[in-house]
């Protein structure tokens, strides 16, 4: 196969590929005298490059390092602080110095050993702990974002004076690891000045934009094209791009394909996680236990670059307040650089964390007060009409009590307290406990981020055997886009479904409908296709040719104003209420989730069974966050480098989710669907912490809440401590 006919296969929905396990992933993709690449990382977390001493380099053999880049040495994302390679600084172990790029593999990682570099070592800071300390001593040096909103801390101060009680809460996440099924892989040929690179990837404008600026090529001198993808849940969103810029820059040098492809180990020490949080919570309450004010804190640990945490930083601070109406809010929050793997998108983005502290900490004051956590919490729940804490409005329905109650029936919540509560009295070793979460998410992108950024364009093409194709940037990567916006085109051009065509999107052929990412692709690109298959209806002539192309338009909203972090936020919200039950081993720490239920409203579900996998998939991730996830940096190198290292749940962790959809149409989405995807994982890990305290009578200050974790807690002897 010549460089120029690359393969670009169609998904059609009959396809018995993906049954067998024949669809090619990015590995599987073979070109003539294609060749493969290896990176040197660097080993040292913070210094400078004195000199390389390189091996001799057999024929055919390359190395490409910062001196072959044609544009500026930065991976475009949002600030240009991320070196594609490294040539007089590294920030962290791993960070990419130069690329060996030849036709075997074992030879490229015999010459990798034999690589000599001296560096001039720096003091590095390895911990979010470490990068506070340094804010404390008013240091900015290290601060890579901060965001402040909310009422005065003038007037907050004044409250906690004449409050009578004052709850402080301390509250730690660690990293997240995506563990998708398919490590990250590229692929770049070079053909008559025009660069292709194919790959696993969630957004391929992302990768296009930063390919133009780094290779310094117009638009038409670029094309990227999305690989079957095996998984992604945001850890394919921004790292993708440095990937892209590595091979491609190596092909257009070698003129020859160049593939890179990582192994899990490498995969797993040297791509972005979730962001480690610290969030510190300060709230007055009056006699009755009613709260007055409170004011948080919030901490994220970037990593060695900014990538995209400033977005992550404002998601995390508009869930800060969770799905409650709090007096006197005020937030500020901070993304830190730590000498470590950079952090980056992960379902949730941001959320996760913020809800695990929220839902903690009004659990807490719950039982302080010695009120059932959920009683306590539904006092105060946002209602439809409700200001948000960014002084934009909730305009829709909200049905979180209509949730709440039906959860509360099916569960027999106050009955099966009871229940667990005398089994807790007869049983020395085992303790079992029931938890609840309450959550929201914000569908689509940050304040103006679609209309001022994104600026999503879809396409229908029509053929002359009247079949329409969807041209459409956004990526299947197992989340089941393909059957939801196929169906939705489908039904408003009343077609067979089997007449919908969905290719894997490239930039050549498609147009910039935006990244799959923030749960935005159902309702913003969904609601897009409606719109142009109406017109494609309106205008339909059998037999020719046609196309439609349908731009975004902004809803009618509360401007939001991004330097005073006010204004409508989102144009709608998904809702969720999880509730588990866990039984605990006092003797081992072990966690054994028993029941889980969940209600959510995502609208109206296009497809049900789409949804119910996102359920299963999203809460799986979401409850192993609470509880068994744990991964670690020891002196800036990630410890855990494999998935038995890691240990994310199997079947054996998860039980049967008994699931349950409220229909709740929004109007501005396709048939009045709003998303579902990051949703489903935010509540898992409150729920389950809640459950654990609940069984144990024990407070805790941190997920995940490992064995380790619950075994020093009840070493301690806190007995009914639960604040």
């Amino acid at each position: 196969m010549s460089t120029k006919d690359i393969s670009i296969p169609v998904i059609k929905k009959d396809h018995a590929e993906k049954v067998s396990g024949q669809l090619p992933y990015i590995s599987d993709v073979k070109l003539e005298n294609m060749l493969f690449s290896v990176l040197y990382r660097s080993p040292i977390a913070f210094g400078k490059i004195r000199s390389i001493k390189l091996p001799k380099l057999p024929e055919g053999y390359a190395v490409i390092g910062a001196e072959h880049i044609p544009g500026p040495n930065f991976v475009k994302i949002l600030k240009p602080d991320q070196p594609i390679f490294a040539n007089e600084l590294v920030n962290y172990i791993g960070e990419p110095i130069f690329m060996l790029v030849g036709e075997k593999l074992e030879i490229l990682y015999q010459m990798l050993e034999q690589v000599e570099v001296d560096f001039e070592e720096y003091q590095p800071t390895y911990t979010l702990d470490e990068a506070i300390k340094m804010l404390e001593q008013i240091s900015t040096e290290g601060v890579l974002a901060v965001y402040e909103f909310g009422e005065s801390l003038e007037k907050i101060h004044q409250i906690e004076q004449k409050a009578s009680k004052i709850v402080v809460d301390e509250y730690k996440t660690g990293y997240q690891e995506h563990v998708y099924l398919e490590p990250q892989g590229m692929l770049a040929s070079y053909h008559d000045d025009e660069i292709i690179v194919q790959g696993s990837m969630q957004c391929p404008y992302y990768i296009k934009n930063a390919l133009m600026s780094g290779l310094a090529y117009g638009e038409d001198e670029v094309r990227v094209i999305q690989s079957p993808t095996g998984g992604g849940f945001g850890g394919k969103e921004d790292f993708p791009s440095m990937m892209a810029l590595h091979v491609a820059i190596a092909a257009k040098v070698v003129k020859k394909p160049v593939m890179l492809i990582f192994d899990r180990t490498e995969d797993m020490v040297a791509t972005t996680k979730r962001h480690p949080a610290k969030i510190k919570y300060k709230t007055a309450l009056d006699e009755e236990g009613n709260i007055l004010s409170m004011n948080v804190e919030l901490y994220l640990d970037g990593g060695a670059n900014t990538g995209l945490s400033p977005v992550v930083l404002q998601r995390a601070l508009l869930n800060s307040a969770g799905v409650y109406k709090i007096p006197n809010y005020h937030a500020k929050g901070y993304v830190l650089k730590t000498n470590t793997v950079p952090n980056g998108a992960f379902r949730g983005f941001g959320a996760p964390q913020s809800f695990a502290g929220i839902e903690s900490h009004m659990g807490h004051i719950a039982k302080q007060a010695k009120l059932d956590p959920l009683q306590y919490k539904r006092k105060y729940l946002v209602k439809q009409g409700d200001p948000t804490i960014t002084k934009g409005r909730f305009r829709d329905p909200i049905l979180m009590e209509d949730m709440i109650k039906d959860l509360v029936k099916t569960v027999n919540y106050k009955n099966r307290k009871e229940e667990l509560k005398r089994f807790n009295q007869q049983s020395k070793r085992y303790k079992k406990g029931i938890g609840t979460s309450l959550f929201l998410h914000g569908c689509g992108f940050t304040g103006s981020g679609e209309r001022d950024h994104i600026k999503a364009v879809v396409k229908l093409v029509k053929s002359k055997e009247d079949k329409v194709s969807l041209k459409i940037a956004n990526v299947d990567m197992g989340q089941g886009i393909l059957t939801t916006l196929s169906k939705i085109v489908a039904k408003e051009l009343d077609l067979p479904f089997e007449e919908i065509l969905y290719p894997y999107p490239d930039t050549k052929e498609v147009p910039d409908s935006g990244p799959t990412v923030a749960s935005r692709t159902t309702m913003i690109v969904g609601k897009l296709l409606e719109r142009a298959a109406r017109k494609l209806k309106d205008t339909w002539q059998a037999g020719v040719d046609q196309e439609v192309i349908e731009h975004y338009a902004h809803e009618e909203m509360i401007p939001w104003d991004e330097e005073k972090f006010s204004g409508d936020a989102y144009p709608a919200y998904s809702w969720g209420v999880n509730v588990v039950e866990v039984e605990v081993d006092t003797l081992t720490g072990n966690v054994k989730i028993e029941k889980v239920y969940a209600s959510f409203d995502i609208g109206k579900a296009i497809d049900e069974r789409v949804v119910k996998g996102q359920i299963d998939g999203g809460m799986a991730q979401g409850l192993a966050y609470g509880y068994i996830e744990k991964m670690t940096s020891k002196q800036g190198r990630i410890q855990q480098k494999s998935i038995t290292d890691y240990g994310p749940p199997t079947a054996m962790d998860v039980v049967n989710i008994q699931g349950k959809l409220f229909d709740n149409p929004y109007a501005g989405g396709p048939y009045g669907a709003k998303g579902a995807g990051e949703l489903t994982l935010i509540g898992g890990a409150p729920a389950v912490q809640s459950a654990i305290e609940d069984a144990l009578q024990l407070s805790f200050q941190q997920i995940p809440i490992t064995p380790e974790v619950i075994l020093e807690n009840l070493d301690k002897g806190e007995g009914e401590n639960v604040g």
